[in-house]
């Protein structure tokens, strides 16, 4: 609203036009940001010398978080995958596991960093039984990564300010 009222002479009265804007347009107007903008938001001065620069972010969508998943190099489902083979299993997860994961970090609104949580909440009794027993083979299927993580007991509550905190 700082923003928007310093880049947009709006009328007021009967007459004035109310716009809303979308997400792309909060997100130009947040690149507009000054530091005059961040004064009269709250911050104070002397922090804001300390800030090289100030830029918007957007949400990451459901493909973002899909490609952050399995994609990389050292991408969280590769690791698991590496980490079964050191112990001679061959690990498969299924692609409606990897989207009920991105599903749940979006649900939760964690972001990229919450896909390892989940995906540690699903994986973390397959890690300790599975290299003790005899299988060659795990193959994680969505049933069982819904049934591990309403066991894993997520307590994760947004505060005040939208941050997740663990309860």
């Amino acid at each position: 609203k700082i923003v928007e009222s310093r880049v947009h002479q709006q009328s007021m009265g009967f007459g004035a036009t109310i716009s809303s804007l979308n997400d792309e347009e909060k997100t130009e107007l947040l690149n507009q940001t000054n530091p005059d903008d961040l004064v009269k938001f709250g911050l104070i001065p002397e922090l804001i010398g300390r800030l090289p620069l100030s830029c918007a972010l957007k949400e990451l969508s459901k493909e973002d978080l899909m490609v952050i998943l399995t994609e990389p190099k050292n991408s969280i489902i590769k690791q698991y995958i590496k980490l079964f083979a050191m112990d001679g299993v061959e690990l498969t997860i299924e692609d409606d596991v990897k989207e009920f994961i991105v599903d749940k970090a979006i649900e939760y609104k964690l972001g990229a960093r919450g896909l390892r949580s989940i995906a540690e909440s699903i994986m973390m009794d397959a890690m300790y039984d599975v290299p003790s027993s005899k299988k060659k083979k795990l193959v994680i299927t969505r049933v069982y990564a819904e049934e591990k993580l309403s066991c894993a007991h997520l307590n994760l509550h947004i505060g005040e300010w939208g941050n997740i905190y663990e309860k």
